[in-house]
């Protein structure tokens, strides 16, 4: 077998491989949560005023019905549209509470945004035209009682995605895009 064959025999063993994973949907292939116990957190959405205590997390695989329950609490409430959630923010979340010795609330500024809410806070400044809220894959959040800047610190070194310091208003944002920080 010649080195082109063999290399793009490993090429397409490596390319099934990444797509057989993606087919597993209850599996945590793709966590920065380490651990293999189960995963609790709680939420309070500041706007809605709603809390939710859940267990998404069983040790082996993903709660759907508790997933949805978060993507609710994590809605567009200003449209009360519901989005799937990005579940390696709530992984990365639990890690950054549990690296803390945190056990209140995760409090929810922004889940998903629609579109159209999107454009909308685009006018009053600070919002991304190509913001990684209106995919769920971000979200902006405080934990009570904590620092900011050992939320950020924390969440810098999960090396998730990017991680936005927004002291000002109270909160920081992580997603599940690149690697990067402001």
């Amino acid at each position: 077998m010649s080195e082109i064959d063999y290399k793009r025999r490993q090429l397409l063993v490596a390319g099934g491989l990444a797509v057989g994973a993606c087919l597993v949907p209850g599996v945590a292939f793709s966590s920065p949560y380490t651990a293999t116990s189960a995963r609790k957190i709680s939420l309070c959405n500041i706007h809605t005023r709603e809390d939710l205590e859940t267990q998404y997390f069983d040790g082996k695989n993903y709660v759907k019905e508790e997933l949805k329950r978060i993507n609710h609490i994590c809605r567009d409430f200003r449209r009360n549209e519901v989005a799937n959630m990005d579940r390696r923010l709530f992984d990365a979340i639990a890690e950054i509470q549990a690296g803390l010795g945190h056990k209140g609330q995760v409090r929810i500024i922004s889940g998903y945004r629609s579109p159209e809410t999107n454009q909308a806070l685009q006018k009053t400044g600070g919002v991304a035209k190509k913001s990684y809220h209106m995919k769920g894959e971000a979200i902006d959040f405080n934990l009570e009682g904590v620092p900011l800047s050992k939320i950020r610190n924390a969440a810098l070194e999960l090396r998730l995605g990017g991680v936005g310091y927004y002291p000002k208003s109270g909160f920081v944002h992580i997603d599940t895009g690149p690697v990067r920080r402001w």
